[in-house]
């Protein structure tokens, strides 16, 4: 197999196959990832799935287009997606909630109620590097236990870096473990200045970390948030590592989601190492957003070099009484005088004729610079065509194991399900409009 023929990537086989009961897309910011994720879900819906869509982006794009007002932290009935039995639920994360849900499942009322009034918490719960991923973690495990869906479609949080979201739910399990309780809890059984100098180095390590929340009675809340929680901070962590092994579980499938561009797909690439290096089960490729074109068999090339002759050896260039001479040599009829053909008047009684030479040529020039310029347009086509196809190359060339779906670029933005169908058809059919 070529590098300009990758395995195809069989949509409609994934989705069908009741054994897929996660697909989890990922990728760069701005790839579309939470199209992708929503376009599957439908067409997954319509095939017969009971879906539910997890989306975290903060966009509310989802939500519009599957005609919701708006999406929260309860699923949401989708209707008018009509299938054999099928289901679309869609749902959009709620951070905090989420958050406020662990607690609430976790603590006694009492409990509950302080921690969640408590300042350093609302500051974790609502903006902490690494919550949005670890509370997507948390949903995902959510939905997966109450198994009131045969197949969850997540849509991961929009960052800087596609691998956050498998980092992220590491680290703030780690800082939300044991040891971290340990450090904190320390001061209050030392007691007096000397437990205060103590807890004073023991924050000093994670001044990075908690840089956004230094505060004036920032301690005390800190004492007061990790004593109304000692007993459940062990269970982040634990949660957090039973969704990882969930992730890597048979019946999830990734999806990389990548645009035709060197630094998306290069972001792709990191990803689909460390997928393999974290043994996640990974689907394929789904390339967004790609140029395609009915007429590939007329060259860029060829394409300017007509488009140059137009615009330069033919008529456009040409005065009119040129064109007259030119056309009367051409059918064998006597020439007529330059000032005639350049006048157009009738040389016997002054008149301008209703079909005069001027007529034509201007019409012809018209005719002949729209032309030119369609050809400049079609050789531009063809090259971005070219240039998505080498850097599609480069990333089969390392990665030829992986299959790709090459989803072609739509005229507008997506807006409602006729959208979202559109692109869950292109997803099936695998390559581009014209390739």
């Amino acid at each position: 197999m070529g590098l300009d023929t990758p395995q195809r990537l069989a949509v409609d086989a994934l989705l069908d196959d009741p054994k897929t009961r996660i697909v989890v897309c990922c990728g760069a910011g701005g790839v579309g990832k939470t199209t992708t994720a929503a376009a599957l879900g439908v067409r997954a819906a319509e095939r017969g799935r009971k879906v539910v869509v997890l989306t975290i982006d903060p966009a509310r794009r989802l939500a519009q287009s599957m005609g919701i007002d708006s999406l929260d932290n309860t699923p949401r009935r989708v209707e008018g997606v009509a299938g054999d039995g099928g289901e679309l639920h869609a749902m959009m994360l709620d951070m905090k909630r989420t958050f406020d849900e662990i607690v609430e499942a976790h603590a006694d009322r009492e409990r509950a109620r302080a921690i969640l009034a408590n300042p350093f918490y609302q500051s974790l719960s609502a903006g902490f590097a690494g919550t949005q991923e670890y509370m997507a973690m948390e949903k995902l495990g959510q939905l997966r236990a109450k198994d009131d869906w045969d197949l969850i479609v997540v849509d991961t949080p929009p960052s800087r870096s596609a691998l956050d979201f498998l980092d992220a739910p590491k680290r703030l399990g780690s800082f939300l473990d044991g040891k971290f309780i340990r450090v904190l809890m320390a001061p209050a059984k030392v007691g007096g200045r000397a437990g205060m100098k103590f807890l004073n180095v023991g924050m000093s390590m994670m001044t990075g970390t908690l840089s956004k929340l230094m505060g004036a009675s920032l301690l005390k809340d800190v004492q007061t948030f990790v004593a109304a929680m000692d007993t459940m901070f062990g269970g982040f962590r634990t949660r957090a590592d039973a969704t990882f092994r969930l992730l890597q579980a048979p019946g999830t499938a990734f999806l990389v989601v990548a645009a035709p561009e060197p630094d998306a797909l290069r972001e792709a690439a990191y990803f689909v190492e460390r997928l393999a290096a974290e043994s996640m089960p990974l689907a394929g490729l789904v390339l967004n957003r790609v140029h395609g074109s009915d007429a590939r068999q007329l060259s860029a090339e060829r394409a300017l070099a007509a488009a140059e002759n137009l615009e330069e050896g033919g008529i456009v260039d040409q005065e009119p009484g040129k064109a007259g001479l030119r056309d009367a040599a051409d059918d064998g009829s006597p020439a007529v005088d330059d000032s005639t053909a350049v006048s157009g008047k009738d040389s016997t009684d002054g008149t301008v004729g209703p079909g005069t030479d001027e007529d034509d040529v201007d019409v012809d020039a018209d005719a002949d610079a729209i032309t030119a310029g369609l050809l400049r347009l079609h050789a531009e086509r063809m090259q971005v065509i070219a240039r998505e196809q080498r850097t599609r190359d480069r990333f089969t060339s390392l990665h030829p194991e992986v299959a790709v779906a090459e989803v072609a670029a739509l005229p507008g933005d997506v807006h409602d399900l006729a959208g979202l169908r559109a692109i869950g058809e292109r997803l099936a059919a695998g390559v581009p409009a014209g390739a």
